[in-house]
Formats: C-alpha cells, structure tokens, sequence
C-alpha cells in the first residue's frame, strides 16, 4: 500500500445539529482512519462552539470549509438542503458522505449521484445498518438459504422510554434553541418526516438483506402525534414481503427482520444504535437442523461506516450504500407515501 493510502483522510463536517454531536463526531474521533479538518454550520454559536469541543475551526460559510485542505465531507444538514450542499460539495472536488435520506426526493438524489459520477468523486450515504456487523452477518446467511420466499420486517421508536434513554447515552451536545426552533417548524408535518426518517433506514435494510422490491401496497394510521405504517412489498426476486414503521410506540424500542428461504431461515433483532450493539441475528439451516447465533458484542455503526467511506476513498472501491441506493430507498418511501394516498394501491417504485 502506497503511503498516499497509509494517510489519514481529511474530512469536514457540514452540520453541527444533534444527529453530528451524539453520532457522527464522536465516531470520527475515533476513526484512526480519518483526521476532522473543520466544521461549518449556518449557526455561530453551533459551528464555534462545535468546533472548540474537537479542536478544529468551525465556520459559518460551508464555502469556506470546502477551501480548507480537505478531501471530503460528511454532510449532516435536514434534507431539504442535500441537494444544495452535496452540489456544492462535489462542484468543489469533495468526496460526500451523506446522512440519509440522501435528499428531499429521489430525482434531487439522482442529480447527485449524476454529479458525483460525472466528476468521478464518491458519495456514500449514511445508512450505518450496513457497517453493523451483524446485519453484514446476516446478508451472508440470506444468500446460504436459497431464494427468499417471505419477509418481516418491523421499526418501532419508543415514545416515553426515548428521552430518558436518549439523555443517559448522548454525549453533552451544544444547543442554539432558535435553530432547534425553527427545524421544529419543518418536524410538525410529522408524517412526512417520520416516514423519511425511519423509512431510509427499514427501505435500505430490507434490499441490503433481501433485495430490490419491485412493488409496494401501504396504509398509514395515526393515534394523537403517533404513526404507523403497515405494508407489502413484492420482492424482485419472487418472494413477498411486509414491513411495519411505528413512530412512536409506547413500549420499548424494537427493530429487526425474519427473513425464511427455500432451505432455512434468518432472524434479526437489532438494538437502539446508541447502545452501541451489533445485532443479535440466528440462522436455522433445514440441512442439519441446527441454529447458529454468533456473537459479536459492541459495535459502533457510525464508526465502521467512516471508515469503510474511507477505505473507498483511498481505494478506489465502490462505497456502500451507494448514491444508487439511496436513490432506490427514497423511491421506496415516495412509493409507500404514494400508495397511502391511493387507499393502498400498489405502487412501483
């Protein structure tokens, strides 16, 4: 390995709000990988204050960070602004790691990916279940199964269990209250966000573990501020599949996949990612009979994710998910959004 490949990455990050202080940041930190360059954010008293905790200048022009000595930048800003900050991001020669969902629709995700091509610069998107061990665990299991005949999968946010939960595993967070104010104007079409949100996450999954989904039918039901979304999907591959978002449940967190083929079966149960846990998954095979359930103890996501964005990067090699993929999960989400609209009409993505 040449010594350009030895050294590490120099990174900014564009975005200092919550999901940068309690995640991203603290993974960087640890990336031996990755050197943090800079920050920026549009608020002062984020982009000064963020930037004094990690030693490293924090400005308030995301310009002004992209002409620093760097070579990429992960972009942690609401959606709406993917598309604007990814642009100029990549119009300036900088690799992008990208906070899901990759943009506000999937048409503003597919400019990007265009551009990024076209420049030849990588984009990955920061779907982190990838880079659980577990769930890479489980991918290769799928494919020992045979063709994947039945899919479950399931995303449920606790509701009064988050904050008490949230408040024992995040890290001291800097906090402009206009700023947080002001995002919670865009946050009150909760359905819209929550599905965003929390479909980026079940959507990449579900085609990381069982593949492209060629079909979906949904409805969406709403108790008070809570909503859930029951579905089915028809699996590229002939299988069938359902999946369920609930934002919020009033229980504990839950989260994971059943997934049963032609010769065994794959169960997944994965934690609250700040627990910092890989998930728990068992494979049945029909063959001998047998279970097996690997452990893996702890695991940071966000960390492996970095690195592995990283290792692309110096590389040469495709980044996971791609910018493809993030364009596929949002066209999942429009599609479920799509097909609640129509009474659950099935709708390809």
């Amino acid at each position: 390995m040449s010594a350009d490949n030895d050294r590490p990455l120099r990174l900014g990050v564009i975005g200092c709000g919550r999901i940068a202080q309690v995640a991203h940041l603290p993974a960087l930190a640890k990336a031996g990988t990755i050197t943090l360059a800079g920050v920026s954010d549009r608020s002062p008293t984020l982009a000064k204050g963020v930037g004094a905790r990690y030693g490293v200048p924090g400005f308030t022009d995301a310009g002004d960070l992209l002409a620093q000595d760097i070579e990429a930048v992960l972009i942690a800003v609401p959606d709406r602004f993917h598309l604007a900050v990814g642009t100029e991001a990549l119009t300036a020669g900088k690799h992008v790691l990208m906070e899901k969902p990759a943009a506000s629709t999937s048409e503003q995700a597919a400019e990007l990916a265009r551009l990024a091509a076209e420049r030849g610069l990588k984009v990955q998107i920061g779907a982190m279940r990838r880079h659980d061990p577990g769930i890479n665990y489980a991918r290769r299991a799928v494919a020992g199964i045979g063709p994947v005949l039945s899919v479950t999968g399931w995303y449920r946010v606790h509701a009064r269990l988050r904050p008490p939960t949230e408040q024992t595993l995040f890290p001291y967070t800097v906090v402009d209250e206009d700023v947080r104010q002001h995002e919670a104007g865009f946050k009150a079409d909760r359905q819209r966000y929550l599905l965003a949100t929390h479909g980026a996450h079940v959507f990449d999954t579900l085609r990381y573990l069982a593949g492209d989904v060629a079909a979906v039918q949904a409805r969406v039901a709403q108790t008070g501020p809570d909503f859930a979304w029951h579905g089915t999907g028809r699996l590229a591959g002939g299988g069938l599949a359902s999946f369920e978002i609930c934002a919020n449940v009033h229980s504990d967190y839950s989260e994971g996949f059943e997934i049963y083929g032609e010769r065994g079966h794959v169960s997944v149960q994965s934690w609250f990612p700040f627990f910092r846990r890989a998930s728990s998954v068992r494979v049945f095979s029909e063959e001998d009979t047998t279970w097996r359930s690997p452990e893996f103890g702890a695991a940071d996501s966000y960390q492996r994710q970095a690195e592995a964005f990283a290792r692309a990067i110096r590389d040469g090699t495709a980044t996971d998910p791609s910018a493809g993929d993030g364009v596929q999960a949002l066209r999942l989400i429009e599609a479920v959004a799509a097909s609640t609209a129509q009474d659950g009409a099935e709708v390809t993505p």
